[in-house]
């Protein structure tokens, strides 16, 4: 008869041997990406909200941040700084996700978007990182981890209306990627923004990720370039998911933008 303490051994062999690491994780997310693509989408505002907030312009059913809005050619770049956050399930067994990220165009613009971020993920317990870039073809960065904690700044600089650079700095771990990227889709430089999304995944129809509690998002140093200098978020519409019930709260203070979960 097998011992008490060789079951237990046993069974936390077998436990460890099941719980995938961080590297497993992504490689299969990575893999179930093959049969379907990421992609963050212009804003898509709801015409109707649910709840009237006189702080907030504009409800969407996917994008929570501040936007910068011109009606010409105005801005060249756009930067912030955030803490990697946390994510946690909001119950179920299916991997939920958000996106935080900069970029350039996508709102009052919908002809194209270009821009960077860090999607964070989380099934269960087990939480999951990933770098990546999209001027409407997105692609994930290699050469760059993420842990909880880590600061990162996240830049989109506009090259041509069919051209960019998007740059992902961990200042926690000292390490840069960059790409330039170009596109038949044309910019129109009216948008500048800092956004959390919810993303959606295709395959054979396009859907939006279950949503995950990401806590707060505090993005700092805020800055759009323009031909004239840098500006602020300070003037910036300001955007709520809003799913059923409104699921963020944004606000903005100088050259900060703040995005919470409720």
């Amino acid at each position: 008869m097998l011992s008490a303490a060789f079951l237990v051994q046993a069974l936390l062999a077998t436990a460890a041997f099941a719980i995938p690491s961080g590297k497993e994780r992504m490689a299969s997310r990575r893999s179930r990406r093959s049969d379907v693509t990421r992609q963050s989408k212009p804003v898509n505002l709801i015409t109707n909200p649910q709840t009237t907030n006189v702080s907030h312009v504009e409800y969407s059913e996917n994008w929570a941040g501040a936007v910068l809005v011109a009606s010409t050619a105005t801005y060249k770049a756009v930067t912030g700084t955030f803490t990697v956050p946390t994510p946690k399930s909001t119950g179920g067994s299916s991997e939920q996700c958000a996106s935080a990220w900069v970029g350039i165009d996508g709102d009052t613009c919908d002809s194209a978007i270009l821009q960077t971020g860090i999607d964070f993920c989380v099934t269960g317990s087990s939480v999951s990182y990933d770098g990546w870039y999209e001027f409407y073809v997105t692609d994930d960065f290699s050469g760059i981890s993420f842990s909880a904690g880590d600061s990162v700044t996240v830049t989109a600089t506009v090259i041509s209306t069919t051209e960019g650079t998007l740059t992902i700095e961990n200042n926690s771990k000292g390490t840069t990627v960059s790409t330039t990227v170009s596109s038949s889709s044309k910019l129109c430089e009216y948008n500048a923004e800092w956004i959390v999304e919810d993303f959606e995944e295709c395959g054979s129809t396009c859907e939006l990720v279950p949503f995950a509690n990401f806590g707060t998002v505090e993005f700092t140093g805020a800055e759009a370039t323009t031909s004239s200098g840098t500006v602020t978020p300070a003037a910036a519409t300001l955007i709520d998911i809003e799913q059923n019930s409104v699921l963020t709260s944004v606000s903005v203070s100088g050259s900060s933008v703040t995005v919470s979960y409720v």
